[in-house]
């Protein structure tokens, strides 16, 4: 069976790199291609919609899904918890459909995030160092606010980690009460630090991404995945353990 895609945001890096996987996958199909000028309705009678396009947009785009009875998966950052809740709460009333929703379709990343959930319990003290390409318009990536939800999660018996001198703007944002500082330069793909400390050492979890060929494999495993999902799923590592 084929699956048709409709792909949003199929000018931009993400879009452009689904359309090529698309393209070259025997159980998949391009149903339509939209960019920001492209009404919503194009997306009427493909099997699932891929959201690549701005976190601002996104919303908008899996509500345009789910009125027409189609499943979505999203690519974009920007989905806080807040969002992610009514979004599950919405699902519940619609059983038959699903959305997953993927920060980074790396599967180093998705490592590197458990590996920093595990560290958490470990260390009091943390932050989150991530860098982006400067043509990323939002911050922090959508990659470091689930990892320091995942941390802060993985602390709840143990309480935040301390985080000195909060009320300073150059000790970064807080999220989930970890300080998350975001660079947007050029020449840089995509790379996030964690840094722990503790008494009289420090670790440091690194991810690096040098090519958007690193997304590829999460990329399909999601497209394969997302048309028979129900509810709401978040993060490629929910596929992965499946």
């Amino acid at each position: 069976m084929v699956t048709r895609v409709a792909v949003v945001g199929a000018t931009g890096r993400m879009g452009r790199l689904a359309l090529d996987l698309i393209g070259d996958a025997p159980d998949l199909e391009v149903a339509a291609t939209l960019d920001s000028r492209t009404p919503l309705e194009a997306i009427q009678g493909s099997d699932l919609v891929l959201d690549v396009r701005a976190p601002a947009a996104s919303p908008g785009i899996v509500d345009a899904a789910l009125e027409r009875g189609i499943p979505a998966l999203v690519g974009t950052s920007g989905w806080s918890a807040e969002r992610l809740a009514t979004l599950e709460q919405r699902l519940r009333e619609l059983p038959d459909l699903g959305v997953i929703v993927v920060p980074n379709f790396s599967i180093g990343s998705v490592l590197a995030t458990r590996c920093a959930e595990i560290a958490a319990t470990y260390f009091d003290s943390a932050e989150i160092v991530e860098a982006h390409h400067a043509g990323k318009v939002d911050s922090p990536s959508g990659t470091a606010i689930r990892t320091a939800e995942r941390m802060a999660a993985a602390r709840r018996e143990l309480g935040p980690v301390a985080a000195p001198h909060a009320d300073q703007r150059a000790r970064g944002q807080q999220v989930a009460s970890i300080p998350v500082h975001s660079l947007r330069l050029a020449g840089v793909e995509a790379r996030q630090e964690v840094i722990f400390g503790g008494t009289g050492e420090t670790l440091r979890l690194t991810h690096d991404t040098y090519s958007s060929r690193a997304y590829e494999a999460g990329m399909l495993l999601a497209l394969r995945a997302a048309p028979g999902n129900h509810g709401l799923l978040v993060g490629l590592d929910a596929l992965l353990t499946r």
